[in-house]
């Protein structure tokens, strides 16, 4: 499906159809600020209105009117509840744009329900992220729309595995990603985030370190590694070192094959045959696309350095090599942007947060997360160790 204010390709380009030029708009009002706040219980009417202004361009009129109804129900029992939600870059724009009081990428989101006085914290994001407003408030009820949210990434890496790997290399520091489930965050030194990776090994590197276990995306390690400087290498097979180059420990970053399933979906192949067809557009990825990718990038950053540069740089027309929903929030905020953009590369995932399962299971105190004592004290610390350095 195509939308006003977009050019869809169709999936990888391959046969490259586009809509025709559309007439430019104004602005909307902006709906993907760092921290957005949804008004306090607002009528059936006002909701209904707001979100036909902003995605009458996205969704049908009869759905964008049915989606206002559980958005209202949403927000009159947020405030009853006494509740904060949060929602990921990543959120289908119907939701996005209508009960979240805080939009971001990983990192805001952290620090956001860090500092919150709600008393129940609902993440509209996946688990691991869910999981982690739980590690920073402990005392809180931290509720997931749905228990299906999870994340190929965080499935590519158990506890087990980072135990192996800090007794193949002993005094290494361990980073994890932060989409990574607890039990792996509790084994680790540092966590960080698609926006703040390249700091947090830099930091360490000043620190005297000149190998870093980076774990578990193997294209955000390579392309960190690159950054810094280190030789990217994947831990030697049942322990053993070969010829001895990684016992003397040479400068590295240690990774693990771990993949978005769907940033390593978009190739070299893709990014040659639009800029055949749109040499001027501006194409922007997420550094959890591979390295061969994000060298032929305009730009590459974090869902917030992205959004932000759409904002600050005027192109002709922009390409995210993101996830598809991302693309539709900002045409949403950007209408006078032209914006392609891939058909159909959504996370599964994240797909599963819908506003129907919200209201749901705030009506229910419905999957709640839940974590051990000992795996909150363990994984925090990690935590903590990233926001003190960004």
């Amino acid at each position: 499906m195509s939308y006003p204010g977009m050019f869809c390709i169709t999936p990888l380009f391959h046969t490259a159809a586009v809509r025709p030029p559309i007439m430019k708009r104004q602005p909307r009002e902006a709906i993907m600020s760092d921290t957005i706040g949804v008004f306090e219980t607002p009528s059936l009417e006002a909701t209904r209105e707001r979100m036909r202004t902003l995605l009458s361009g996205l969704l049908p009129a009869f759905e964008i009117d049915m989606k206002a109804e559980l958005a209202h129900e949403i927000n009159r029992l947020k405030k009853q509840m006494n509740a904060v939600i949060l929602g990921h870059n990543y959120m289908e724009p119907a939701l996005y744009c209508s009960v979240p009081d805080y939009t971001g990428d990983s990192l805001e989101l952290a620090r956001i329900s860090s500092e919150t006085e709600a008393e129940v914290i609902v993440f509209c994001g996946v688990q691991f992220m869910a999981e982690t407003a739980k590690i920073l408030n402990p005392e809180k009820t931290v509720l997931i729309p749905s228990e299906k949210a999870g994340c190929s990434l965080a499935e590519a890496i158990t506890a087990e595995d980072v135990r192996q790997l800090k007794a193949q290399f002993p005094g290494v520091p361990v980073v994890s990603y932060v989409n990574t489930y607890a039990e792996v965050k509790a084994e680790s030194d540092y966590c960080c985030t698609s926006g703040n990776a390249e700091k947090v090994v830099r930091y360490l590197l000043e620190q005297g370190h000149n190998q870093v276990i980076f774990l578990p995306d193997e294209y955000l390690a390579r392309n960190t590694a690159h950054e810094v400087g280190l030789e990217f290498i994947f831990p030697p097979e049942n322990g053993v070192h070969g010829d001895g180059a990684m016992a003397e420990k040479k400068p590295a970053m240690i990774g693990w094959p771990g993949r978005c399933e769907v940033h390593e979906k978009f190739e070299v192949e893709d990014i040659e045959r639009v800029r055949k067809q749109f040499p001027d557009v501006a194409i922007v990825a997420h550094p959890e696309c591979s390295p061969e990718v994000v060298a032929l990038t305009d730009y590459t950053g974090s869902t917030k350095q992205m959004i932000e540069y759409v904002r600050r740089v005027d192109a002709p027309r922009y390409l995210l090599l993101t996830e598809c929903s991302m693309g539709d929030n900002i045409a949403a905020e950007n209408p006078e942007k032209e914006m392609l953009r891939l058909c159909s590369v959504r996370c599964p995932h994240m797909n599963q947060i819908t506003l129907e399962d919200t209201l749901e299971g705030m009506r229910n105190l419905r999957h709640q997360v839940s974590l051990s004592e000992d795996i909150i004290k363990r994984a925090r610390l990690p935590i903590d160790r990233m926001l003190a350095i960004v």
